[in-house]
């Protein structure tokens, strides 16, 4: 637990937060906060959340009887304790969870990675630099938490948290949903880095266009001291042109004599060699990023190199399964069709020639439908064999979710899969596969369930993968 904040009276929290008014006792001190009535301790300030499905101010009766002593409402409740009166109760909610912990992202550097793909692996290497270089570093993320980036009374705390062991920087995930939701409002980026923009949470946001809003909140003044973007990515480019705060880049152009292989990559960087024990040229494009971070926070080359070259396979991400059947077995979490496509064309560049890349994937059910064909063409054109299954279908049929992959794709193709079944999608994959071959198994990457309508049931891929070439397929 992070350390007990000292108490913060209700009026001082009231006015960090434009136009808010206080109802009632504004001297009464709040030692916590949240927006879950569940999640209230004793001496909590509740704030009434309005959500998509559910409004916060329903549950303020209950958030006083667990030991809320105030509440942040956007419209005055008869209930006997104070209130402060905001426009928005979710903006008021970060701005309220930074003072309750004192600003803890102030006092260190924090650093947080946005984009549609690379986030997790760029956010890793970049905390590894960092540990290299001497500082003590914490990571956020898809590997720590039930969502890549909680909600803000849940950050704070965390903040404060690893304040409290003596951090000196924290790496974190920054989703487009939190971005959005303002659920990082009261935090203090160090740098912002943003990787690529793709086609991805659609059933969310909309549009592209709003998608990549979301994205750019993070490069504003009220967030971020400085930026760092993929300018070969044309979303980068527009962030350079347009961001209100400094910028720097990072691509290609940065890099010479590049090596590519399945299990690392190197290259020449401001005249040193780096080699980073991950394979893929995604995951050269995700160390350019974390060098570049490094960089903006005044990190001295060799230290970057040194950290680049002690990093460690992130899990779900470009992981490779060792077997003794000659063939390369990767795991990993590409579920955009841009992911799709730039994974399988690294994993090509790695082979020998004549050695096929054989894919198996799937989509998740209830979210963007119209990504589907996409994700087929993108597997198609990458991939000699492809293996079309189950992701986590949830409440839709998984035949119906492989029907709107396959229209991408076409009929009277060789070299197509369906195969519903996940487990005997795999099996299948790693049985056609000849020695030399790659078998790439996407989508899920470090997830160690499948959701198939209400049930929920373990299956992690690398694991599987691990049974099926320890046994007779």
């Amino acid at each position: 637990m992070a350390p007990i904040p000292a108490p913060t009276r209700v009026d001082v929290l009231a006015a960090a937060i434009t136009g808010a008014r206080v109802v009632g006792d504004g001297s009464i001190s709040v030692t916590g906060v949240s927006g879950d009535s569940r999640g209230v301790r004793a001496g909590s300030i509740f704030c009434c959340v309005i959500g998509a499905r559910v409004d916060g101010h329903k549950f303020a009766q209950e958030a006083v009887a667990r030991g809320a002593v105030a509440l942040v409402v956007e419209r005055q409740l008869d209930i006997d304790v104070p209130q402060i009166v905001v426009m928005n109760s979710r903006v008021a909610m970060g701005v309220i969870a930074s003072a309750v912990f004192s600003r803890p992202s102030d006092k260190m550097r924090v650093v947080g990675v946005t984009g549609t793909n690379g986030k997790t692996t760029t956010a890793h290497l970049t905390a590894e630099i960092l540990r290299r270089h001497g500082w003590k570093t914490d990571v956020y993320g898809t590997l720590s938490g039930a969502r890549t980036t909680p909600e803000a009374p849940v950050l704070q705390e965390q903040f404060a948290q690893s304040l409290s062991t003596g951090c000196d920087a924290v790496v974190m995930e920054v989703s487009s949903h939190a971005l959005a939701l303002d659920r990082v409002v009261g935090t203090r980026f160090a740098v912002g880095v943003f990787t690529n923009l793709g086609r991805d949470h659609l059933d969310f946001h909309g549009t592209e266009e709003q998608y990549f809003a979301a994205k750019a909140k993070l490069f504003t003044p009220e967030l971020c001291t400085r930026g760092v973007v993929n300018r070969d990515d044309v979303h980068g480019k527009l962030l350079l042109d347009t961001a209100p705060i400094p910028m720097m880049s990072f691509g290609m152009a940065d890099v010479s004599d590049v090596v590519v292989g399945i299990d690392r990559h190197a290259y020449t960087w401001n005249d040193r060699r780096v080699s980073v024990p991950l394979g893929g040229r995604v995951n050269m494009m995700n160390s350019l990023a974390a060098a570049s971070a490094a960089v903006s926070l005044g990190v001295d080359d060799a230290a970057i190199v040194e950290g680049l070259s002690a990093a460690h396979a992130v899990p779900g991400r470009y992981q490779s399964v060792e077997n003794g059947r000659g063939i390369s077995i990767i795991v990993d979490y590409a579920h955009t069709p841009e992911a799709i496509a730039g994974l399988l064309e690294g994993v090509r560049e790695a082979l020998a020639a004549g050695a096929r890349v054989i894919v198996v994937f799937g989509c998740g059910g209830d979210r963007d439908r119209d990504k589907r064909p996409l994700m087929g063409r993108s597997a198609r054109h990458g991939a000699d064999v492809v293996v079309i299954t189950s992701d986590n279908p949830r409440s839709e049929s998984p035949q119906s979710i492989i029907d709107g992959i396959v229209s991408g794709i076409g009929s009277g193709h060789d070299g197509v899969h369906q195969i519903v079944d996940r487990r005997e999608a795999i099996e299948f994959a790693i049985r056609e596969a000849r020695p030399g071959d790659a078998v790439v198994i996407a989508g899920k990457g470090h997830e160690s369930t499948q959701t198939i309508g209400e049930t929920v049931v373990d299956f992690d891929d690398v694991l599987v993968a691990r049974e099926i070439v320890g046994g007779n397929a």
